[in-house]
């Protein structure tokens, strides 16, 4: 079948069907192809983001924020719009606190009735096969499981974010820093700082054997975050050998840790860590009190922080973002390399 002009009309073109055919499936074809190296264009893309003062707007999709020298980092800390729009979310939901009963399909059950079932039961489904043959690929106790360590700080556990987002921001951390904790417990503060930095790049000395197996059996696998090799080392009497020689941090704290050790052992600390301490741009951020440096006196403190080559920047408090909560830090830095 063609289609031919008539022999009583102008002269024309013979297209027969399969030629049309043909030149329209190639049109399709070089168009998809045409389509699909568009949308795979590693062509670098304007940058439409809302700044305001530093601080990017909710409808960007990264949030980042000025740090002072033109860069643009990762936001650690939340925004007002971060706030205003979960509260947003709360009341378009129509959410209000209920009293804490029985619901279909759900048991509520306190920490101690679940880690009874754990030792009862071993969980609702499970191998009765003998421990050896466990399945688990790391079986934890039960006491970890139900998170009773979560309520060894006489604090929410929440407080952690609290404490990473003040320390890091005041530090200007960024993923490629070094940060050590002296005595980090059950990563309450640690595991933000772990999930936040570069593999390795965390460091803590801990003491307590409980608080370590808390970390390493339960916190670390359960958020996900044993990739990130975190270097843990149980120690005391500030032995920071094992970190080794060449490491410097950028951010070295130690949180309510310094309010039990004598002030010799932590001017002895001080001392192995001032070294290790970038210079000028690292600090030291030690909470509540400073006693080891006021009993000394003022003058007397200053000429022992000078001979280390530290010096005192000042005292600052940060406000907890869930619950009616504030902290005291004092600061330090590295005044000489």
């Amino acid at each position: 079948m063609a289609l031919i002009t008539s022999p009583t009309q102008q002269k024309g073109i013979l297209i027969t069907v399969p030629i049309l055919v043909l030149t329209l499936s190639v049109a399709a074809i070089f168009l998809f192809f045409l389509l699909s190296s568009l949308s795979t264009c590693n062509c670098p893309l304007s940058d439409t983001s809302n700044y305001n003062n530093g601080v990017v707007s909710s409808s960007s999709v990264v949030a980042r924020s000025e740090d002072g020298s033109g860069r643009f980092v990762e936001r650690i800390s939340t925004t007002k719009e971060d706030l205003e729009w979960v509260k947003d979310q709360i009341y378009q939901n129509g959410l209000h606190m209920q009293d804490n009963v029985l619901r279909k399909g759900i048991n509520p059950r306190t920490r101690a009735q679940q880690l009874q079932d754990l030792i009862s039961f071993k969980g609702i489904s499970h191998y009765e096969e003998p421990e050896a043959n466990n399945h688990t690929a790391l079986p934890c106790p039960g006491e970890l499981l139900v998170e009773e360590h979560h309520s060894n700080y006489g604090e929410p556990w929440a407080g952690g974010r609290d404490v990473f987002e003040f320390l890091a921001e005041a530090s200007h951390l960024t993923p490629n820093s070094h940060a050590l904790e002296i005595g980090c417990g059950t990563l309450r503060v640690g595991l933000h700082f772990i999930r936040y930095l570069n593999p390795e790049n965390f460091h803590c000395l801990e003491r307590d054997e409980l608080s370590l197996m808390a970390a390493f059996r339960y916190e670390l696998p359960a958020q996900g975050l044993l990739h990130k090799r975190p270097v843990i080392v149980r120690g005391e009497d500030m032995d920071f050998t094992k970190f080794g020689s060449g490491v410097v941090y950028d951010l070295i704290y130690a949180s309510a840790v310094f309010l039990h050790m004598p002030d010799k052992l932590v001017w002895l600390g001080l001392e192995r860590l001032a070294n290790k301490l970038k210079p000028y741009d690292g600090r030291i951020f030690v909470s509540h009190n400073i006693k080891f440096c006021s009993r000394l006196g003022g003058e007397e403190c200053t000429k022992r922080l000078t001979s280390l080559g530290l010096e005192y920047i000042g005292k600052k408090t940060h406000d907890s973002l869930l619950f009616n909560h504030y902290e005291i830090w004092f600061e330090f830095r590295r005044s000489r390399t």
